[in-house]
């Protein structure tokens, strides 16, 4: 829910916010006031009503003060009062019994994973920016948590028939013990017959070669793709036979745009801007005869 300009502006004079900092430590103590009151409206729930509300009603279970609980989130560490009942029945769920970090760490630290950071650096960048403390070791272990599941994807059932598959690699620079290496990563899209698009399979290897195609083609033939009306890849040498030896009926397309940037390396230099401007064109052109 958005809050209106005249709402902001009366938030601003009322707390004399002049920096960055006076923002960020009004919303770490809004974010700390909103979380206590959802608790308090969670037990009210749970106990049937609200605070000093009681009355007669004919209920045993009381309020019985407050524990004290500490939370890392992404607004830093701050302390909040986990309402108690009588009868040690209720459980916030908001905030689990046993749960201290609601930041999504896990989410934060596999998504700086993913884009190449180190395990050092992550904990760097979690202390700078969220003042948390997570050592290099427990960042392995949440990283080495999605490895299960990427072995289930790379190997979940796929449909029997695709009418179109392209099959490219994405080149690039990794850093393993200290040196900078070459990777390829195998990525199969298949077009649906409901004419969706979906990623089959992404592995990673040292170099693209047609014998690792076809590991990956028969890897296709043995989680259910039966048939593939055509394939769309590039000129490497040898893959055209790859395919042909796992599905001998498919068509094999040669990549249009693959072809298109080979070009390019025929064009001077000083020319290549405005070439690779006009390429845009045959990229969004309606059909080959305006290509």
């Amino acid at each position: 829910m958005a809050v209106a300009k005249e709402q902001i502006r009366q938030i601003i004079s009322q707390n004399n916010l002049s920096s960055v900092a006076d923002v960020y430590a009004l919303l770490k103590e809004s974010f700390k006031d909103i979380l206590q009151e959802l608790m308090e409206a969670e037990l009210d729930a749970s106990l049937g009503y609200e605070k000093n509300q009681k009355g007669d009603l004919p209920i045993s279970n009381k309020r019985n003060g407050h524990s004290p609980k500490t939370l890392k989130s992404q607004y830093g560490e701050f302390q909040v009062d986990v309402p108690r009942d009588r009868n040690g029945e209720f459980e916030p769920k908001l905030i689990p019994k046993y749960q201290r970090d609601i930041s999504g760490i896990e989410e934060k630290v596999i998504s700086l994973y993913a884009r190449g950071m180190s395990t050092r650096d992550i904990h760097e960048q979690l202390l700078d920016l969220y003042g948390i403390e997570l050592s290099a070791e427990m960042v392995s272990k949440i990283t080495d948590k999605i490895i299960p599941q990427v072995k289930e994807w790379q190997s979940c059932p796929l449909s029997p028939i695709y009418p179109f598959i392209f099959m490219d690699c994405i080149h690039y620079k990794v850093r393993e013990e200290g040196r900078i290496l070459s990777r390829a990563a195998y990525v199969v899209l298949g077009v649906t017959t409901e004419g969706y698009k979906d990623i089959l399979s992404i592995t990673v290897g040292t170099n693209e070669t047609s014998k690792f195609w076809l590991g990956m083609l028969n890897d296709l033939k043995n989680r259910g793709v039966k048939d593939v009306l055509f394939f769309c890849v590039d000129g490497l040498t040898g893959f055209k036979d790859a395919i042909s030896s796992v599905y001998p009926h498919a068509q094999i397309q040669r990549c249009v745009i693959h072809m298109l940037r080979n070009s390019f390396k025929y064009v001077n230099y000083s020319d290549l801007k405005k070439f690779s401007s006009d390429f845009k064109a045959v990229y969004n052109a309606p059909n080959e005869t305006a290509a």
